[in-house]
């Protein structure tokens, strides 16, 4: 393993504390003896924890060091990679260096543990690549990575099954059942790389690489002292825009102007507005489920990040994706400036928004800043009292698609309870005795709107829950 990994051109920047290069270390030093056996094994089971630590952020299954080293290969940001984002695996002298590095990972995902086991009286390696994990709560690991590494895995696994020849290793595993192994001869081995190639390739042009490649959404961070950060979030809410109950005019317009902007068709920056608990987030966190697939990734960010929005837009607009940055509950009160950096990089800076980048904002206010009764007078001490009114108003005018999200009427309010009660079979009641007891929890609880009837039909189910036990 160790000699190989020097080899690699393109897949190089691992960083010397990955768990491949240490493991790459630890292997160089038993073949030339260089450590004594119980501190290798040592070694070995640290390497074996971070293995399984890994693999239980993102529940990677069967054979852990296959997943491992599929996760190295399509989170690895490099020349090649970046360019295989943006066009796919185009001719190129490069891709003569990226193919004798999939010789290489070719090796390392059939590299032989048996002699290192066999001489330090260990197993931990025949247990990682012969895994049955314990099924997880999708909240507890990053489902979409999960989902990208496993298929990858298998379809690679199918390469070396179909080019390789199969062996009996003698041992079994944790259930009884005969281990065997791939064997990839040398005189197959570059046909099996130009088929990790072709598979790997077609991943980076359908999904891109590395963190953008494998996220949906993200946020910032920015501490004193530090670069500006972009982190992915790892677990978010599966909701699809069909899950909202009506709002289908506004639905249909959210949706014609995302479409839009992920086809690359010109698309305005989106302000949905309106009352409270209508379903406004709920709509714009829609969007990456339904539009992951063709590239659409989202950024949320707070008012007082507003400084670094340019910074942002600097690493972001040369990437082969589409950005909504997302701010949520957006409005400004009069002594807050931060407005004033968002108005800049919607239209009015130097530099021209990239055409890959769309702000959604949602509010409970049409006009963004807070407007008091001074701005409607004339009687102010504002000497250019009319400019100060446009300054304020300019901002939300700067959003060219505006999607009003109203409370619903008795009518529309007891339909969104019976739809919401349709999808929930715990529920036991009649529509009368739904309506009765929905009118009653939206007395006490806020009046009707959305948010109001999802917390009915959550209390309904907790109690059914409850008297099931």
């Amino acid at each position: 393993m160790y000699r190989e990994i020097p080899r690699l051109v393109m897949f190089r920047q691992f960083g010397e504390d990955s768990i491949l290069m240490r493991l790459a270390a630890i292997m160089h030093d038993f073949d030339e003896n260089l450590d004594e056996k119980e501190n290798l094994i040592s070694r070995i089971y640290e390497e074996i924890r971070a293995l399984l630590e890994v693999s239980t952020d993102f529940a990677f299954d069967k054979n852990l060091w296959h997943d491992y080293l599929t996760y190295l290969l399509i989170t690895n940001e490099n020349p090649f990679t970046m360019t295989a984002e943006k066009v796919g695996a185009s001719n190129g002298s490069v891709n003569q260096f990226a193919k004798n590095d999939m010789r290489i990972f070719c090796r390392l995902y059939n590299y032989d543990f048996d002699k290192i086991e066999e001489a330090l009286g260990i197993d931990c390696f025949t247990t990682v690549t012969h895994y049955h994990s314990i099924s997880k709560k999708e909240q507890m690991f990053n489902r979409n990575i999960s989902e990208k590494v496993l298929d990858i895995t298998e379809r690679l696994e199918a390469v070396f099954a179909n080019e390789g020849s199969l062996v009996e290793t003698g041992k079994k595993d944790e259930k009884g059942q005969p281990i065997t192994k791939v064997i990839i001869k040398d005189d197959v081995e570059a046909k099996v790389a130009n088929e990790m190639f072709a598979i790997i390739t077609d991943f980076y042009h359908d999904y891109g690489v590395g963190m953008f490649g494998l996220n949906k959404a993200f946020r910032i961070r920015h501490e004193d002292g530090h670069d500006m950060e972009i982190l992915p979030i790892t677990s978010t809410e599966y909701v699809k825009l069909d899950d909202l109950v009506g709002y289908e005019v506004q639905k249909q317009e959210l949706r014609e102007n995302t479409e839009a902007f992920v086809q690359g068709r010109p698309a305005n920056n989106c302000l949905l507005y309106g009352d409270a608990g209508t379903g406004k987030s709920t709509s714009i966190k829609a969007l990456i489920n339904e539009y992951y697939d063709q590239g659409l990734r989202m950024i949320e960010i707070y008012k007082h990040q507003f400084k670094d929005l340019s910074r942002l837009i600097s690493i972001i607009k040369n990437r082969n994706y589409r950005f909504i940055i997302y701010m949520d509950d957006l409005s400004f009160e009069d002594f807050e400036i931060e407005y004033k950096y968002l108005k800049a990089v919607i239209e009015g800076g130097l530099e021209v928004r990239p055409d890959n980048v769309l702000i959604y904002a949602t509010s409970n206010r049409r006009h963004l800043i807070r407007e008091s009764w001074k701005d409607k007078s004339d009687m102010s001490d504002d000497l250019h009292h009319s400019d100060t009114v446009e300054e304020k108003l300019s901002l939300s005018s700067r959003f060219g698609c505006a999607i009003r999200y109203i409370n619903p009427d008795k009518k529309e309010f007891n339909q969104i309870i019976m739809e919401l009660a349709s999808r929930c079979p715990e529920i036991k009641m009649t529509e009368e005795e739904l309506m009765a007891a929905a009118n009653q929890w939206e007395i006490y609880h806020g009046g009707m709107s959305g948010r109001t009837a999802q917390q009915f039909i959550d209390s309904l189910r907790g109690k059914a829950a409850t008297d099931a036990e």
